[in-house]
């Protein structure tokens, strides 16, 4: 898999380009801010973006959708539950930026064990509600993107509209304890980690 990230927006959001090394297709996940940086990895490496993927419907992980879609005609996606989000000012934090950015409406919702192709790398996605009702990870071979689930070291915050403290514990502890220790991690915010070392390390478990 082709993997590269890139630290987007005033909130230091993790932006991962995915692609598959045969085909050169490709996938954004948590476009939050800087498209034109987003668009320019993407040529430089030679990737054709197919999808756009949030991970949720907040601002910092979808402020760019727009500019992205624009240029490549990608599809959004994002869970059912969160899709209302995108266009929502008073549910994706909007408000905290002044108005500014926004997403079109996602062109496909996803649900818990759907596979996203992109070439021939298979995302298969993990409904984690808790930081957001419609809050997704993403697994592929050896990675997880877990969005606000999990951090190393840490949890999502749960005090914003939709958040719930015991759904976010509940889904890190019944669907990402449960995949293999040496899965690595790449959150949506801050460095990586695995999900054995956060089984052991993270405070709040």
């Amino acid at each position: 898999m082709i993997l590269e990230t890139l630290v987007v927006g005033p909130l230091a959001t993790n932006c991962y380009l995915i692609a598959c090394p045969q085909t050169k297709e490709g996938a954004v996940i948590d476009p939050g801010a800087e498209g034109q940086r987003i668009l320019a990895l993407a040529a430089q490496v030679g990737v054709k973006i197919r999808y756009i993927i949030n991970t949720h419907g907040h601002i910092d992980h979808c402020g760019a959708n727009g500019e992205i879609k624009e240029a490549t005609g990608a599809e959004i996606l994002i869970h059912r539950a969160d899709a209302p989000y995108l266009t929502d000012a008073s549910k994706n934090l909007l408000i905290f930026t002044g108005g500014q950015g926004g997403s079109p409406p996602a062109d496909r919702t996803l649900e818990e064990g759907d596979i996203v192709h992109v070439g021939k790398i298979s995302l298969e996605v993990i409904h984690t509600p808790g930081h957001t009702p419609g809050g997704i990870c993403l697994k592929g071979e050896g990675v997880v993107f877990t969005g606000d689930t999990l951090f190393a070291g840490s949890i999502g915050r749960t005090d914003f509209p939709g958040g719930s403290f015991k759904q976010l514990i509940d889904s890190v502890k019944e669907k990402l304890f449960c995949l293999p220790e040496d899965l690595v991690i790449y959150p949506g915010h801050g460095p990586s980690s695995t999900i054995g070392a956060e089984k052991t390390d993270n405070p709040f478990f």
